[in-house]
């Protein structure tokens, strides 16, 4: 009894310790979805041929497996998912399995970890969501475009606020067929504290305080092109998606509406200064026509134009002519009076 113990305590170090080995070749599978329910297949199929070494189950956060097969030892559950785990071994390279008697406690991330020789290891992630909670969906019309091999960051940010608050966000990437998607990152709030993990070598998520969640692309390939779905889970139950299109193009054709967008600006730039020579033109056309009609109107008139002068001329030296009041007192008066001669009777 004891050495059997002893083998199977050996046995749990070393599939631990290859569960952190590093091999030759390690590839991740994108990360798929399923809904909290019981008989839930969490699915672990390698697409490899060869011979299977050994798969361990884990959930975070916590690291030690949860479920161990191995082709020779057999299997080995922990003791919270005994009864309630089993592999369904439906090939020699399928690693999934069966979860019966769920509770909420189940519900989170999990990782597959699967050894195979010669090639290497392979992982695959499975989040486990709630089921049964109200939804509302929000078709949003954010339209993108970007040129392969460039960057792109997108942002998911909430707009139902009559909802209740965030509690948790994640964005995924839905299959051309929608009928299943890829999740890329996860932003939840635990304990007063924001919890951000993202599942694709060329993705980034980051999070801020008030749970909005922006996606960094690198290197965009021409597969990044497609529908992203951004879901907000708040407190009151009541889930909210809003859907990011977004549009790849090649370099060619990134260079060709350039070249478009240069002809549309220089076109515009030639247009304005066209329209603004007519319109200095036809102002000085205006200028022109009513100069020369009033000449025209004083060649008809040559009596009124010297009329018209000598009025304003004598005008003009009646006001030099007059003074100021202050003037007119100081200055004397000169007045001219004829002088009447006294009548002298003349004698006869």
């Amino acid at each position: 009894m004891e050495a059997v113990q002893k083998e199977y305590w050996y046995f749990l170090v070393l599939v631990i310790s290859l569960t952190f080995l590093k091999v030759s070749e390690q590839l991740r599978a994108p990360v798929s979805k399923v809904q909290l329910q019981d008989g839930m297949v969490l699915d672990c199929l390698c697409p490899w041929t060869g011979r299977l070494i050994m798969v361990s189950w884990t959930k975070q956060p916590d690291s030690k497996p949860l479920a161990i097969y191995h082709p020779d030892y057999g299997v080995n559950y922990a003791a919270a998912y005994e009864g309630r785990v089993e592999f369904s071994n439906a090939s020699p390279t399928d690693g999934s399995i069966i979860l019966t008697n769920v509770t909420e406690g189940d519900l989170g991330l999990y990782s597959c970890f699967l050894q195979m020789f010669p090639e290497g290891s392979w992982t695959k992630d499975t989040l486990v969501e709630k089921s049964g909670i109200s939804t509302v969906s929000v078709h949003s019309d954010t339209k993108l475009v970007v040129a392969e091999s460039q960057n792109l960051t997108m942002w998911c940010k909430y707009n139902g606020a009559h909802a209740g608050a965030v509690s948790e966000v994640t964005v995924e990437k839905l299959w051309s067929d929608q009928q299943g998607s890829t999740l890329l990152g996860v932003c939840k709030e635990q304990e007063g504290s924001v919890e951000v993990s993202d599942f694709e070598d060329r993705v980034r998520v980051n999070c801020s305080s008030d749970l909005e969640l922006s996606v960094q692309l690198s290197s965009v390939v021409k597969e990044d092109g497609g529908l992203y779905r951004c879901n907000f889970t708040t407190d009151t139950g009541v889930q909210t998606t809003s859907i990011i299109q977004l549009t790849t193009i090649s370099t060619q054709e990134r260079i060709g509406l350039q070249d478009v967008l240069y002809l549309y600006i220089g076109g515009g730039v030639a247009g304005a200064f066209v329209l603004m020579s007519g319109v200095f033109l036809l102002m000085w056309l205006s200028r022109r026509r009513r100069r020369r009609r009033e000449e025209y109107r004083i060649q008809l008139h040559p009596a009124k134009r010297r009329q018209n002068n000598a009025y304003d001329q004598g005008a003009v030296y009646d006001r030099m002519k007059k003074g100021t009041k202050h003037q007119s007192k100081n200055n004397p008066v000169y007045v001219n009076l004829q002088t009447v001669r006294g009548y002298k009777k003349r004698q006869r």
